[in-house]
């Protein structure tokens, strides 16, 4: 009996062991998963960006550096073959011109290299799909710091790392860090996506022109007053009224009800304007009672639970990019 149970003890320690050595082999294979040091803090370094690339930020799924690694399912970052004759360094300065030639704003290689991470549809490479994940949302959620390491090491792959030009962006990329810290508070919101959500729930009342909206105000530079607001203007509407928009609730003789904006009040007449948009002037000697309801807004209640979580983060991380000047307010 002792024996068999060794035997079965050792039989289990091989297969154990055969599990471990397939494991590391498939590790190796996509060209290891290095670890990040354990301080917390990222490194914006070729080095730190290596950890992060070969780590949590999980890219050697699709690219391979040269011959390390073995992926293909996205351009190769390193110099490997006729098709990637440049490592991804000098690569980076070519499509910068090109960037720059269609779009006509003067891009650098870190300006191409943080795009091609915060907005990786920009620019396709031709044979491959645009299906590159959005790298600062679920589930990876890199924040800004890692995505600036890891355009440090695609910048050292065959050319010079320059910390100045990573940390003190261009107008270019510090845009798409504005996007990616923001996606960050939002809780990984994509704002292209969130600017649709916007269109198919907001645009009908509200406006991002600088002029208010049907019933609703213009939310142009909503996002200067920060994630809380946001996100309860969203989540709560009523507890955030912009003056001029308060819901007023009019009664008349014969109990019918009108809800909605007080957009005139003259004349013996006032005009509540419904959440639809619709206009209806009321003769003040018909009415009962003409009330603002403190407790209510004519934005639905229930937009959190009509749109998806997914739905809320976008748009909240697109409302948090609106922070322009109104066209009546004058610039400091």
């Amino acid at each position: 009996m002792g024996k068999t149970a060794g035997q079965v003890f050792v039989f289990m320690l091989l297969v154990l062991g055969t599990f471990l050595l397939i494991g590391k082999s498939v590790t190796d294979l996509t060209g290891g998963e290095k670890k990040a040091a354990a301080t917390g803090k990222v490194e914006i370094s070729p080095e730190g960006g290596e950890a992060i690339y070969w780590g949590r930020g999980r890219c050697f799924t699709c690219h391979s550096v040269g011959d390390r690694g073995s992926a293909v399912r996205g351009p190769n970052h390193g110099q490997f073959g006729a098709k990637f004759a440049e490592p991804m360094g000098p690569r980076a300065a070519l499509r910068a011109k090109e960037r720059s030639a269609k779009t006509g704003k003067t891009y650098s290689d870190v300006d191409y290299l943080v795009e091609s991470l915060a907005d990786p549809g920009a620019y396709i490479v031709e044979g491959y799909k645009n299906e590159m994940a959005v790298v600062f949302a679920p589930p990876i959620s890199l924040g800004l710091d890692e995505i600036k390491a890891v355009v440090a090491y695609l910048q050292a792959q065959g050319g010079e790392f320059d910390a100045k030009a990573i940390n003190e962006p261009s107008d270019i990329s510090q845009a798409f860090y504005a996007r990616i810290a923001i996606s960050s508070q939002a809780g990984g919101g994509d704002p292209e996506k969130g600017k649709t959500v916007y269109e198919d729930n907001c645009a009908d009342c509200h406006s991002l022109d600088g002029e208010p909206g049907e019933v609703g105000p213009d939310l142009s530079a909503i996002g200067a007053k920060g994630l809380k607001f946001v996100a309860e203007s969203i989540l709560r509407p009523a507890a955030k009224i912009t003056p001029g928009f308060e819901t007023f609730v009019a009664i008349n003789k014969r109990g019918r009800k009108t809800v909605g904006l007080k957009t005139r009040e003259e004349d013996g007449e006032v005009d509540i304007t419904t959440k639809d948009g619709d206009v209806v002037t009321l003769k003040k000697s018909d009415l009962k009672e003409l009330n603002q309801d403190k407790l209510a807004s004519v934005m639905p209640e229930d937009l959190s639970s009509e749109i998806s979580v997914k739905d809320y983060q976008d748009i909240l991380s697109f409302l948090l990019l609106q922070k322009g000047a109104k066209p009546n307010e004058k610039k400091e």
